[in-house]
């Protein structure tokens, strides 16, 4: 049962300190003095912790619960909350005046008025999600090599390995304006050269720059082949599923008035849901009247009872002229995986719920085809919204 605030108001002294539970691990700490102290417990990495939020004179209940939602989606990011107030505290201290924190601020408010919107959010992301929590509280000049490393890692890890190498560019910034301004004598994020996991690592070739995204996006509109496979063809990064999933997928999993797609997933042994975008419902409709009496939604161009081939859409991409070294049909993924967190700012465990990975969340549990269900919705809508903007700019790429 939650807490009220004529609950609270009810709780007395006892001759030894007690909870009071709230919900998703908030609760009070009534002290034998009577104290009312606001307490919040997790598990990070295994280990039950607990953090702090103040006394219930100064931190009301509705404070509170925002504390530990704000907490929450730290924890969800991969970062330990206690962790991230201690490094907030320390940046806010006389101590830490030159800490990496105070100086990266210093950096971003003098360049950032001449960034575009896209670069200006993507780089403050990369310095308060990936860098503060960690480094930030630190001396500048007592962040070495292997503390950035630490932090790069972590980025690599959620399977970000372009954003990795952008952030420790943006660190590297940071650390050259310190030593412009006297307050470091060296750049440690140089000694990482070689120390990441290359960006071109993936067997996978994928456009990940906006800007070329557009530009595949046009030329996917240019398509004149079987119509099935246009549909395909512009419902791939829509949806950025496993290509397997897409040339196989059948209409009895679609559901176009909840605009949902319900399926499978072999690879990782799970049942998945894809929230569909108005335009994926809008491709769909258009393809229903022709092979909605047939299973396959995108059926071969040679037998409607059977899918299409697992080379068609990479031998499409070819026929619009971009090469194998640019994108495949497993690119679609990684586009998405890399542009809803670098540019739209999505969170890396939502991210990695759409794409169906089967990974634990940071309290243990697995996979739910439910979780961030109306968040993961929103996403996707945000998501082909993006897609349309960037297809619609002008190619001078204003």
């Amino acid at each position: 049962m939650t807490l009220s605030d004529t609950a609270i108001k009810k709780l007395k002294p006892r001759d030894r300190a007690y909870k009071k539970a709230d919900e998703r691990g908030l609760y009070l700490l009534v002290t034998p003095k009577g104290s009312k102290l606001w307490k919040f417990k997790y598990r990070y990495e295994g280990k039950e912790k607990k953090l702090s939020f103040g006394s219930y004179l100064d931190v009301s209940l509705k404070k509170a619960r925002d504390k530990r939602r704000a907490a929450r989606e730290l924890l969800a990011d991969g970062i330990d909350p206690s962790d991230h107030h201690k490094a907030v505290l320390a940046s806010q201290s006389g101590r830490a005046a030159n800490s990496f924190e105070v100086i990266g601020r210093e950096w971003f408010d003098r360049f950032s008025p001449s960034w575009s919107k896209g670069h200006l959010d993507r780089v403050k992301r990369q310095l308060e999600k990936d860098l503060y929590p960690w480094i930030g509280g630190l001396a500048v000049e007592d962040v070495d090599a292997p503390a950035l490393l630490s932090c790069l890692r972590r980025i690599e890890r959620r399977g970000a390995i372009i954003s990795s190498h952008r952030t420790r560019g943006v660190a590297g910034q940071v650390f050259r304006y310190a030593i412009a301004t006297g307050r470091a004598v060296r750049d440690p994020s140089q000694d990482l050269r070689g120390a990441l996991a290359p960006a071109n690592s993936t067997n996978f070739a994928a456009i990940t720059e906006p800007k070329q995204v557009g530009e595949l996006l046009r030329a996917i509109d240019s398509f004149e082949g079987f119509f099935p496979i246009q549909c395909a063809l512009k419902f791939a990064p829509l949806v950025f599923a496993r290509p397997g999933e897409l040339r196989n997928a059948v209409w009895k999993d679609i559901d176009l008035e909840k605009a949902e797609w319900r399926y499978f997933v072999t690879k990782v042994k799970v049942k998945h849901i894809v929230p569909l975008s108005k335009q994926a419902v809008a491709i769909l409709e258009d393809l229903h009247p022709l092979t909605g009496n047939h299973p396959y939604m995108f059926p071969s161009i040679r037998t409607w009872k059977r899918p299409m081939s697992e080379n068609t859409i990479n031998a499409s991409l070819r026929r619009i002229g971009i090469s194998k070294d640019e994108m495949t049909a497993h690119g679609f993924r990684a586009m998405a995986r890399t542009i809803l967190d670098e540019e739209l700012g999505f969170r890396p465990d939502m991210i990695e719920h759409q794409l169906s990975h089967a990974v634990k969340d940071p309290n243990g549990r697995a996979y739910n085809r439910t979780k961030f269900l109306p968040q993961r919705k929103e996403m996707m809508q945000a998501w082909a919204d993006y897609l349309d903007e960037l297809k619609n700019e002008k190619r001078s790429g204003q």
